[in-house]
């Protein structure tokens, strides 16, 4: 699957963007002044998708990579 699948199954299923995702990590602090927040650590990152918005791993990593700089 590529990586612009793994974004457009993620907004089929959640109806976010991975600017939708940053706004909301942003506001768990995840994401500080524009950066990853390096006291925190991708796993943190991850659960959290998983947890809350039912994604799987693969899927959460993609927006995770998103948060690194990756482009859709």
């Amino acid at each position: 699957m590529s990586f612009q699948a793994y974004i457009d199954n993620i907004k089929a299923k959640t109806g976010k963007t991975p600017a939708d995702f940053k706004k909301l990590a942003e506001k768990k602090e995840f994401i500080v002044g524009g950066k990853l927040n390096p006291k925190i650590k991708a796993t943190e990152i991850t659960n959290w998708l998983k947890d809350e918005f039912e994604l799987g791993h693969g899927h959460a990593m993609a927006i995770y990579a998103t948060f690194k700089g990756k482009k859709e």
